[in-house]
């Protein structure tokens, strides 16, 4: 028997299930369907990433030298 994946439709909650072999990603409403149980990915908002949303001055970006 072979192992099936839920997708998940983000905008309808629409559900499907396939075959864990295949390798294409079902569609709804225009968008790729997202797998049943994983979140979105989203922007980190760790220290690193933390200039994205600051844009209003120059990123040091440690060439000067001091």
């Amino acid at each position: 028997m072979a192992d099936k994946i839920t997708f998940e439709c983000v905008n309808c909650g629409n559900k499907t299930e396939q075959n864990a072999e295949a390798s294409n990603i079902p569609e709804c409403c225009g968008k790729p369907m997202q797998v049943e149980g994983l979140d979105a990915c989203e922007i980190s908002t760790t220290a690193e990433h933390s200039r994205l949303d600051n844009l209003d001055e120059p990123c040091d970006d440690g060439r000067s030298g001091s």
